[in-house]
């Protein structure tokens, strides 16, 4: 064996990693016509049982199948979309809803602002501020605010998760734990009162539970499909007083709904920002 594939650098070393690549991507093919079991899998690839298991891991951790009891399904209507995927649903809810969010950010302010599509036009409407400090985990908010001169940007670290390009992991939360932002704005996949906000996985929920946890004033942006959406497993749990920013699609049994468990609820106007 050559220095390189020691080193796994040469034509071995990247010939197995595309062959992982590609028996990953027929999994999910594959799970797509039903459930299966791990053997069933091993069987079917020609792969051992570990074989699977890891590859089964890394799809669940991108969001790519959902893990069951000895096996995987294809995720359904609990697969997690792209972000591009989310930027053509309630787009103009989503922008209603971060107008009247960055309206609240002052000149000094530092604001904290979550991954996500609604998130990232907040950082849309605060391109014109001067004065104001941006710290935020989500790619949509940092391109959003990359040339946008009068706004100071500060990106917390870790690893980038897709398909929803959030930095999370460790190393975000103790970049985090440096600051006491004036406003943090958090996006979610579902919003439930009793429970808090839905999440594909459980490090989103931590690093969220954190910024809600870190800021002076919490708030949740998100459309009206999101309120009372279950997609997903995992749940992070908002402090007392966290708002909801959302739109006139809202249920009118809602905000009494999310009051009665201590959220303050506000239905942003179209103009209103």
């Amino acid at each position: 064996m050559s220095e390189e594939d020691q080193n796994g650098q040469g034509p071995r070393s990247r010939a197995a990693r595309t062959g992982t690549r590609r028996r990953r991507d027929l999994l999910v093919t594959h799970l797509r016509s039903g459930g299966a079991n791990i053997s069933a899998l091993a069987a079917a690839f020609s792969v051992s049982p570990s074989t699977i298991r890891r590859d089964l891991a890394a799809l669940a951790h991108d969001g790519r199948v959902m893990r069951t009891y000895g096996g995987a399904v294809e995720p359904g209507h609990g697969r997690e979309p792209t972000v591009q995927a989310k930027e053509r649903t309630h787009w103009a809810e989503k922008d209603v809803i971060a107008a009247t969010a960055a309206q609240m950010a002052g000149r000094g302010d530092v604001v904290l602002l979550d991954a996500g599509t609604t998130a990232g036009q907040v950082a849309w409407h605060l391109r014109q501020r001067d004065g104001i400090t941006v710290v935020t985990n989500g790619m949509s908010a940092l391109l959003a605010l990359a040339d946008a001169t009068g706004v100071e940007v500060i990106l917390l670290g870790g690893r980038l998760r897709r398909p929803n390009e959030a930095f999370l992991g460790p190393e975000a939360e103790r970049a985090l734990r440096r600051f006491r932002p004036d406003l943090a704005f958090l996006g979610a996949d579902g919003l439930e009162p009793g429970l808090g906000l839905n999440c594909p996985t459980l490090e989103q929920a931590s690093l969220k539970e954190l910024m809600a946890a870190t800021a002076r004033e919490a708030w949740v942006v998100a459309d009206h499909s999101k309120l009372t959406a279950e997609p997903f497993r995992f749940w992070a749990v908002m402090p007392p007083a966290t708002g909801i920013i959302t739109d006139p699609g809202c249920p009118p049994d809602m905000p009494g709904r999310f009051s009665e468990r201590g959220w303050k609820t506000l239905i942003a106007q179209p103009g209103a920002g």
